[in-house]
């Protein structure tokens, strides 16, 4: 699995993927996400704000190296919301 290279905690992951599954959630966390560009996601700041919404809505709290590994991977992976074979990418990696 290509994110715990980044430090991911796999049980983390599988929390966080079951808690995605309740629609109240999902759809919390598409609001967020809705309008982000792939310049959004490459911007340091935006990326941090983000990941900030999306752990408290998801109700997980991170550290600090957890927030920076998070940021580092979401510019890495120069995700492109408009691309679907990047979506794709993404959602064959956590599943």
């Amino acid at each position: 699995m290509s994110y715990t290279k980044y430090g991911f905690d796999p049980a983390q992951v599988e929390r966080i993927k079951q808690k995605m599954k309740n629609p109240e959630t999902k759809e919390r966390v598409k609001m967020i996400l809705q309008g982000v560009t792939k310049a959004d996601l490459q911007d340091r700041v935006k990326v941090r704000r983000f990941v900030g919404m999306l752990t408290k809505a998801l109700g997980e709290k991170v550290t600090d190296l957890q927030m920076e590994n998070l940021v580092n991977f979401i510019i890495s992976q120069k995700i492109d919301p408009n691309n679907t074979f990047h979506l794709i990418k993404l959602w064959t990696m956590f599943r």
